[in-house]
């Protein structure tokens, strides 16, 4: 491990791998990454994997839209040599109470002003998308083609392998345990393996983030919470596009091999970082997918797992630096989608670290917002 650097990077995760390569693609030359475990080791590894545009404010739908953008040239750009396993099949969002419906339009105005292609759909017009769907109940959906889904084991480890062809220095089992900081500026990370002296420390932590933020003296407004997932034997074909249902909680995505990967999230879930698995999940999501997928009841379930949301009050990601601390930014509270805008966030937080102008506005997003009261809430968050 280097005993120097331009700069550290906390966490191997997908927005730490995005932004340790991003840096290396702006022209630093010697960007150490920090990962306490392996990579995915985090949330990363554990997500639903899915990739959309079609969210409720203008901040995530411009993150998302460009990482889209970012998305469907990755593997070119990575020159990796395995399949990412993106595909574009599209998000079939459900509406099933006359608020969600209510919500789902003006979404859909918001996100076609911001260039985004979705629109709304019938019950019925939902059926000629996903045939399979039960509609009972249903009062419309909004479609967008754009969105997707991709492996996020692939997605980063295309990063991070990159990042290492640039010169990269990858560190695994290497747990970021201080920041020396003097005079309102960074000057060291100490690791479980050595001191190393930088001038610019990246929190990508994830669902860490909070305590690594709290080694420069930075409270942040964030807590973890389990959400559970599971995975169905691989069965015909049966859905294309990423159905999801803000009123009742629920997501389903068929992979590329054929297994159902779903979840639900639950209001009442305590905070912590409890990432158990529970019979009510299984009873509870077999109960409600069947509802909307009935020839799902016969399919049997492979395995299910949980992983953690860093969730900010906003449900919207704490971009850039803070005042008093020169050199320390982060990357933090993703609430349930980093994966989806690593591309895009990897890009601005380099062109942060090195002073630029971000190609998208997100000054809004700064750890500041909280205590001023100049945020607003994300309403379409599973």
């Amino acid at each position: 491990m280097r005993r120097t650097a331009d700069a550290v990077v906390i966490g191997g995760g997908v927005i730490g791998a995005a932004v340790a390569y991003n840096l290396l693609k702006l022209g630093m030359r010697d960007v150490v990454l920090c990962e306490k475990a392996t990579f995915c080791n985090g949330s990363t590894g554990r997500c639903g994997a899915g990739v959309r545009e079609q969210w409720g404010s203008e901040g995530n739908c411009l993150l998302a839209k460009a990482s889209i953008d970012m998305f469907e040239v990755l593997a070119d750009e990575l020159n990796y040599p395995h399949d990412l396993e993106f595909k574009q099949k599209g998000y079939l969002m459900l509406a099933h109470t006359e608020k969600e419906w209510a919500q789902f339009q003006k979404n859909v105005g918001l996100q076609n002003s911001l260039g985004i292609g979705s629109r709304l759909c019938t019950p019925e017009e939902a059926r000629e998308i996903v045939p399979a769907l039960n509609t009972d109940g249903m009062l419309g959906a909004t479609f967008n083609a754009r969105d997707g889904h991709a492996n996020p084991f692939h997605v980063t480890r295309a990063y991070l392998t990159t990042a290492e062809r640039l010169g990269g220095d990858i560190n695994y089992f290497t747990e970021v345990t201080g920041i020396e900081v003097a005079g309102g500026k960074v000057k060291a990370a100490v690791t479980s393996k050595g001191v190393i002296e930088t001038p610019i420390v990246i929190n990508a932590a994830g669902p860490w983030a909070k305590p690594v933020a709290e080694m420069v003296g930075v409270t942040l407004p964030l807590f973890t919470q389990r959400h559970q997932i599971l995975v169905t034997e691989p069965v015909g074909w049966l859905l294309d596009p990423m159905i999801m249902s803000f009123s009742i909680g629920i997501y389903c995505q068929q992979t590329p091999h054929g297994s159902l990967i779903m979840g639900i999230g639950d209001p009442h879930e305590p905070k912590g970082y409890d990432i158990g698995h529970s019979w009510e999940f299984l009873r509870d999501m077999s109960r409600i997918i069947t509802r909307l997928l009935p020839a799902l009841k016969d399919v049997r379930v492979v395995r299910q797992w949980s992983g953690l949301y860093t969730v900010t009050p906003d449900a919207h990601p704490i971009l850039g630096g803070v005042p008093g601390v020169d050199g320390y930014l982060q990357a933090v509270g993703f609430s349930g989608h980093g994966f989806m805008l690593a591309p895009a966030v990897g890009r601005i937080i380099a062109e942060m670290a090195f002073g630029r102008e971000t190609f998208l506005d997100v000054r809004n997003l700064d750890a500041g917002r909280f205590e001023r009261g100049e945020y607003n809430v994300e309403p379409s968050v599973v």
